[in-house]
């Protein structure tokens, strides 16, 4: 009973972190466009280019960094690399506050993106204090802390901006370093000293990591299906408001809703509606209906000639996010104890690829499919392409659950 409740502590705990870390996160979205432009003198658009490379710096180190810090909390334990995480954002929102060269903005995302494995350390935290029952539904916990912070973010960073563009970087800096001290006070070590390993510089190096999983070929087959769809998903951070701006005219309030709806709906499915599957269907089961319902979702999305089937078409897409918590139960069940936070590494290493890769290619494929001079017109050419990537995952995960079943 007394262990029951330690569990749940730090479970609470865990979810706190990643909701008021991401909602920092999310509290410089409304006015980094503004600050960029105000700093680089420049226009809108402008404006945007910059604030692209900066995601692109952003997710390069956490390619290479966050196999790093993976390795190193299965050596040290997931508290110091957590606490070292966040307060690494807490100086990034500092330098964003108070830069007044974009130079320093540049290397306030560096340096945020080397120390940003708050939510690999909290997933590694979590795979460390769950069971083969409870695995599914806590990680499903803590993707909706993590979409509850990505509501609630830009909301109180659109009110804060009031009061100047720099005063959120404050907030945001604030909030990191509150849940940096609360991990100093409370926060508990998760990591057995029985299950640590020694320091691999190897597993610690992207590239090496990776094709060290090329050895087991489940894993390997699991982790590029998850590639694959993730790659996939950024479609919609990329080009949604461009999307629903070309063809069905939205103003920004109307994207505020649709954003909005994305989210309660998200946190809803991960919070609810995966814990309530969980106990009747299996991982590999609710992986195979998610990653359908998602495909199902970009194709309706991509054809949608009305409003309605637009919602209709988010709906969908919605809950086929059921596959990303299914297949990241499914990884951590594959490995040891004293290998996940090595594998929430690469599964963040994989996330800083994919955003490199993503954004960059959906923004071409929309730009091109909709400039006036192009003789094909297809806004929802994107979504189509994303929907081939997601068909793609689903073909790889029949082919790890194949081997899997020759292999037993």
């Amino acid at each position: 009973m007394v262990m029951s409740l330690k569990l749940t502590t730090t479970l609470v705990f865990v979810l706190l972190v990643v909701v008021l870390d991401t909602a920092g996160f999310g509290l410089i979205f409304p006015v980094l466009p503004q600050l960029l432009k105000n700093l680089v003198h420049a226009d809108t658009s402008t404006a945007a280019r910059y604030g692209g490379w900066l995601s692109f710096a952003y997710a390069a180190m956490q390619f290479v960094f966050a196999p790093l810090l993976g390795n190193l909390s299965d050596r040290y334990g997931r508290r110091p690399v957590l606490l070292v995480s966040l307060l690494g954002f807490s100086v990034d929102c500092l330098f964003l506050a108070f830069s007044g060269h974009i130079l320093w903005i540049f290397i306030g995302r560096i340096l945020a993106g080397i120390s940003g494995a708050s939510y690999s350390v909290a997933a590694a935290t979590v795979a460390d204090i769950s069971t083969e029952e409870n695995r599914t539904r806590n990680f499903g916990l803590i993707n909706a802390a993590f979409g509850l912070g990505f509501i609630v973010g830009p909301a109180i960073g659109g009110v804060l901006a009031q009061f100047g563009t720099s005063f959120p970087f404050v907030v945001a800096a604030i909030l990191s370093f509150l849940n940096f001290s609360l991990g100093l006070l409370f926060f508990k070590e998760s990591l057995k000293t029985q299950h640590r390993r020694r320091f691999s510089w190897q597993q610690a190096n992207p590239l090496a990591a990776m094709k060290s999983i090329n050895k087991v070929v489940l894993l390997r087959m699991l982790l590029l299906s998850i590639v694959f769809v993730t790659l996939a998903n950024h479609s919609m951070e990329t080009v949604w408001a461009y999307f629903t701006i070309e063809k069905f005219h939205w103003n920004q309030q109307m994207i505020g809703y649709s954003l909005a709806f994305i989210g309660g709906l998200s946190v809803l499915v991960q919070a609810w509606l995966l814990g309530l599957l969980s106990k009747r269907v299996k991982d590999h089961q609710l992986a195979i209906i998610g990653l359908c319902l998602t495909i199902s979702g970009f194709i309706l999305l991509a054809f949608a000639q009305s409003q309605w089937l637009l919602f209709v078409a988010l709906f969908i897409f919605i809950l086929g996010s059921l596959q990303g918590t299914a297949l990241q139960s499914i990884a951590a069940a594959s490995v040891p104890e004293n290998e996940q936070g090595a594998l929430q590494g690469i599964l963040g290493a994989i996330m800083g690829l994919t955003t490199m890769v993503g954004p960059l290619t959906f923004s071409f494929v929309f730009s091109y499919t909709t400039a006036q001079k192009t003789g094909f017109y297809f806004p929802g050419a994107a979504f189509v392409l994303a929907a081939i990537l997601t068909v793609g995952s689903l073909l790889l995960l029949f082919f790890s659950f194949g081997k899997r079943k020759k292999q037993i």
